[in-house]
């Protein structure tokens, strides 16, 4: 009988710890967030589960004047940093002087993130004030992506982790602590990531071909073609550094060999109106037009008539009355121009100018020279080679 009560007592004992639902009392090192329970003249006492309770010196929570920053019923979120078998001793920023030297050890020890001011630039990355100990933080450490000018960190209060603590020689790390905060906020981004979401971001960096765009802990691109309709040639133009923008994700394809995480391909210009519905109901065969060109081929000249809709003004009629070999000859980039519309193929975002065709003569007259003028036809390479 009595080895049937101690069996029911320890399978009671280790249901009362095992159960779903049973929380664990914090252990010194762990973050955790607890209610405010009590405030008391020295101190704020919190509840953080597991039938434990914290205890926050006032002065861990108070502004510069004193004043208390939390009130009963509040949630706060801190650092166990030592368990007396009673109440859990929290903080929530380190103190100075002997004290400090204290907990950055202990910090570095338990991995706790600790709070600095950047004060000034150094050799290979930015010196840190952290509770009155001067601390290094090297260039590779203070954020997740390259940063080519340091100087934009200098009097920011930034928080870091502790990768090296000795006498006079306090090394730090931002972007541990970034890439940590990065995939907690990826597993939310990623239950909304799907084919044709519609996502708020933030600009985090260029290349001449796009965009970085950051979702929530991952990162998507922004090719220069998706950043509109009208023609871009460097994502600076359009877009800048932290600006917050609502984009269209294209496509997801899984992480390549070498990469962390899976491609992202996002656009704007699926966002956008087609300029071309507009043109549809303007642009005519006969119709007079201004635009400026945009570029030249050998071909030709590409007159933008409004923002993503081009036309295309071919080598033979540009209005010389003379053979030429390039454009370039006779018009320039930039360069304002009148033309008469040739031709129109909405279906293939097509547009056929004449600059010849343009000065003076009644519609009828441009209307005549369109019919002409048959849109040009470029064969395949296989005619060229034919007729060569």
């Amino acid at each position: 009988m009595a080895d049937q009560d101690e069996d029911f007592a320890a399978m009671f004992a280790e249901s009362e710890h095992a159960g779903p639902r049973a929380k664990k009392r914090p252990r010194v090192g762990d973050q955790i967030t607890g209610k405010v329970i009590s405030v008391g003249k020295d101190a704020v006492f919190v509840d953080v589960g597991g039938k434990a309770e914290g205890q926050l010196e006032r002065g861990e929570i108070s502004d510069a004047d004193g004043k208390l920053l939390v009130k009963l019923g509040d949630t706060v979120e801190a650092r166990v940093v030592g368990d007396t078998g009673g109440v859990l001793t929290l903080r929530v920023k380190l103190g100075r002087g002997p004290e400090a030297r204290a907990e950055l050890q202990q910090a570095q020890e338990l991995g706790i993130p600790v709070e600095g001011l950047v004060t000034e630039v150094v050799k290979g990355g930015v010196a840190v004030d952290v509770a009155g100990v001067r601390g290094f933080c090297p260039a590779s450490q203070i954020d997740v992506r390259f940063v080519d000018d340091l100087a934009v960190y200098v009097g920011q209060r930034l928080t870091f982790r502790i990768t090296r603590y000795e006498p006079r020689n306090l090394v730090l790390s931002r972007r541990a602590l970034l890439e940590e905060e990065n995939a907690k906020r990826a597993t939310e981004t990623r239950k909304k990531l799907e084919p044709g979401a519609v996502l708020r971001g933030k600009v985090v960096g260029f290349k001449p071909f796009g965009a970085f765009v950051d979702l929530g802990g991952i990162e998507g691109m922004l090719h220069v073609s998706e950043l509109g309709y009208a023609r871009v040639d460097k994502p600076e133009d359009v877009l800048s550094l932290g600006q917050e923008v609502d984009v269209a994700v294209l496509k997801i394809e899984p992480a390549a060999k070498g990469d962390k995480t899976e491609r992202i391909s996002l656009s704007l210009k699926a966002l956008a109106t087609d300029p071309w519905r507009d043109a549809a109901a303007t642009l005519v065969e006969g119709a007079r037009v201004r635009g400026k060109i945009t570029r030249l081929s050998q071909f030709g000249a590409f007159v933008e008539l409004s923002p993503g809709v081009e036309g295309l003004v071919h080598i033979s009629e540009l209005g010389t009355g003379r053979r030429i070999n390039h454009p370039k000859e006779v018009v320039s980039v930039g360069q304002e121009v009148e033309a008469a519309v040739l031709s129109v193929d909405l279906e293939r975002r097509r547009i056929g100018l004449s600059i010849a065709a343009s000065g003076g003569g009644s519609a009828d007259d441009v209307a005549a020279v369109a019919r002409a003028h048959p849109p040009t036809k470029f064969g395949t390479f296989a005619d060229l080679l034919k007729k060569s």
